[in-house]
């Protein structure tokens, strides 16, 4: 069965299938069980439900649109833009409308209708990825997170008024989008990206981070301890240390180099891992060549997610640690999506390969298995640094 669901938010229920608009529930098919559409939907809740946009990576309806389909849908594409651009012009908010109250419904089904069409194509021609149940999860999540009000104000942030330059940043920030609007597909690694619309979490200067504060008492951030150092060596299968990487490599690799420095070891650790032709660290552990003997073949990296990137030889340990990282940090963000389903502590954001958590104080016995959950991924147990605070940029060491 090919349906499309009218809207995204998960208050604008309402569907196109078998010709028609389709808006009381109690009218929807009687199963959606293995059934296909576009995108993901907040009100749709059956598990079965496959995914063309995923299927697709991601791509726009003009690029996944069949030659045969080509001449209609940049017809009714057309007229669609041009209804957006009105509504825009007269500053009508999408967030605060459902798209089917403002688009007249005949057209909507003439869209709609060579949707289902292209949503056809792209089952029948791509093939399903090894990862795809990985990616759809995520996207749940980051769907959640999109309509999800950032609290962003300017309490106790005086010290950022420092400057015209500061004062134009923080005007603009807060003049701007507060909800992140992930993209799952905007990097070849599978690493997080933002839209272009988005609130800046991941481009915004480290101090301007203090203007965002939780809805409830605390943020608790979770990253890994030297999070791709310890990538590396789980894909080795090499024994993870319960002490700082870092230091663990002063101890162990980098002794002969007179590196004492924890940050010196770390400039100095990447420069050699990320290039393939320097030879200023000898060792038997990081050993770049079983790295690609295991997962670099005929010009592709092969994740442990399944995950196949074409790249030259000379980027194919970075892209095979960076896109394992990100994948394991949005597994485990999944994971404690999951746990916390009936719990007022929810994800609030995901920076590279921190998890931020927002939690009232009535929860914090969650932190231990919170803690629990994020170390423990499908490679192996990662040191968790845990840190908490009243704002995302005052946060400190919490120690359990």
């Amino acid at each position: 069965m090919y349906f499309q669901a009218l809207d995204d938010k998960k208050t604008c229920v309402g569907i196109y299938h078998d010709g028609k608009l389709i808006f009381d529930e109690s009218e929807f098919p009687k199963s959606f069980e293995n059934s296909r559409t576009w995108k993901y939907s907040g009100f749709l809740n059956d598990d079965s439900i496959n995914y063309g946009w995923i299927l697709s990576e991601g791509a726009r309806l003009e690029h996944a649109c069949p030659e045969e389909l080509d001449a209609k849908f940049k017809k009714v594409n057309k007229k669609m833009l041009a209804f957006k651009k009105s509504f825009e012009l007269a500053k009508v908010s999408f967030n605060d409308h459902c798209f089917f109250d403002l688009v007249p419904h005949d057209f909507l089904c003439e869209f709609l209708e060579i949707k289902n069409q292209i949503t056809e194509y792209v089952f029948e021609t791509y093939e399903k990825q090894e990862y795809y149940d990985h990616l759809i999860d995520v996207e749940k999540l980051l769907y959640k997170i999109r309509y999800q009000n950032l609290n962003v104000n300017t309490d106790n942030c005086r010290g950022l008024f420092v400057n015209s330059m500061s004062r134009n940043e923080i005007q603009k920030i807060l003049k701007g989008s507060k909800n992140i609007d992930y993209n799952l597909f905007g990097t070849r690694t599978g690493r997080l990206s933002t839209f272009f619309n988005s609130f800046p979490m991941l481009t915004m200067r480290k101090e301007n981070r203090a203007l965002i504060k939780p809805h409830h008492d605390w943020f608790i951030s979770l990253d890994y301890n030297g999070a791709e150092v310890r990538t590396v060596m789980a894909l080795l299968d090499v024994e993870q240390p319960e002490e700082d990487v870092h230091e663990w490599n002063i101890k162990n690799i980098l002794k002969k180099k007179g590196i004492t420095d924890r940050e010196q070891a770390k400039t100095f650790f990447f420069s050699w891992l990320y290039n393939p032709e320097s030879k200023k660290i000898e060792n038997t552990v990081y050993n770049r060549e079983l790295l690609n003997e295991r997962y670099y073949h005929n010009g592709y990296v092969c994740t442990p997610f399944g995950r196949e990137i074409l790249v030259n030889d000379y980027k194919s340990v970075n892209y095979l640690i960076q896109s394992t990282t990100a994948d394991l940090v949005n597994d485990r963000a999944v994971a404690l999506d999951k746990f916390l389903k009936d719990k007022k502590t929810f994800v609030s954001h995901i920076v590279h390969d921190e998890i931020v958590l927002d939690m009232p104080d009535s929860e914090r016995y969650l932190i231990p298995k919170v803690k629990e959950i994020f170390s423990n991924n499908i490679l192996a147990e990662f040191k968790t640094n845990l840190r908490a605070g009243k704002d995302y940029y005052d946060i400190g060491v919490l120690n359990l």
